[in-house]
């Protein structure tokens, strides 16, 4: 009795505070406030949700190895970094679970410009995508700190669709 009382209170408990996934392994979903998060740039700047309202920010989860991330990160370059940095925009490319000399040697090799940060155990990523989950993750965020687009993976029509949303965030 005592042993069932104590596998229902653990399944209760992790019921109440698990994180549920999309078909998409985001434990995050539009409409939502971004988690709070803190991290820091390979260039020594901290940005946190707070201190980015105010501005869209797209957050992309990459990585070196990821052969998807390098395919898109050349389009992140030039169609969403060089369009938009002049504006209240934002974007930061976060290096999973690799050290900062590998960032910055990655950021160096794909010709990206954008600021990079490493999340080297994973912290960040997983504020909104669940244990497990692949990296070629774009989480756009508005000037309110809400999330207002998901990506995952490369695929060119919800890119463009991403960079509709972000103008049309651009103009609120």
């Amino acid at each position: 009795m005592r042993l069932l009382l104590i596998l229902l209170t653990s399944f209760v408990y992790s019921s109440l505070f698990a994180q549920t996934m999309d078909n998409r392994g985001y434990v995050v979903q539009k409409g939502e406030l971004s988690p709070k998060f803190e991290i820091e740039l390979l260039s020594g700047d901290t940005l946190s949700n707070q201190s980015l309202l105010g501005q869209v920010v797209v957050l992309q989860f990459t990585a070196s190895w990821c052969s998807v991330c390098r395919k898109e990160m050349p389009h992140l370059e030039s169609e969403v970094w060089q369009k938009f940095k002049d504006d209240a925009f934002l974007l930061v490319g976060i290096d999973l679970k690799e050290d900062e000399a590998t960032t910055l040697e990655f950021a160096a090799k794909m010709g990206v410009t954008y600021p990079m940060a490493s999340d080297l155990e994973g912290r960040l990523f997983s504020l909104f995508a669940g244990p497990k989950q692949g990296v070629t993750r774009n989480i756009v965020i508005n000037k309110k700190g809400e999330i207002v687009f998901l990506t995952r993976l490369y695929d060119r029509v919800e890119f463009e669709q991403m960079i509709e949303i972000i103008a049309q965030e651009l103009e609120k």
